[in-house]
């Protein structure tokens, strides 16, 4: 992945706080989990929060606290939406059913990012033997 000009999307826990949607739904919704990690976490610390929805970007909008939106499962048309409303606000971050043959439809939406998971969690591993 680095050879081909990616990188990891976190190395450990402690490099940036990312709130996924079981976070958001134990908070209580985006604005009370923004708020406690605002109230929390150090200035220097980023922030990811994921959406699935547009009403939850403009939630995150508004609210304020987050650097990074990542656009979970999302259409290509929906993702266009999703650049046109965060404006440049936020580093927007496209996931979720990224195959090969999407990414180039996907950057041409404008998001900052796409996170491409199958290039972990679906790789073909080789079975190699090291007898003597």
């Amino acid at each position: 992945m680095l050879h081909g000009g990616g990188f990891s999307h976190r190395v450990s826990l402690s490099d940036a706080i990312l709130i996924k949607d079981n976070h958001i739904a134990a908070a209580g919704g985006i604005r009370p989990v923004l708020q406690a990690v605002k109230a929390r976490a150090s200035h220097m610390m980023r922030v990811e929060i994921e959406v699935d929805r547009l009403d939850q970007l403009a939630e995150v909008l508004d609210e304020g606290g987050a650097d990074v939106v990542l656009l979970d499962n999302m259409d290509t048309g929906t993702l266009r939406e999703a650049v046109s409303m965060a404006a440049g606000q936020v580093v927007l971050e496209a996931s979720g059913n990224m195959r090969l043959e999407r990414i180039a439809e996907v950057a041409a939406t404008g998001v900052g990012y796409i996170s491409v998971g199958a290039l972990t969690h679906s790789a073909r591993t080789l079975d190699l033997g090291l007898d003597f």
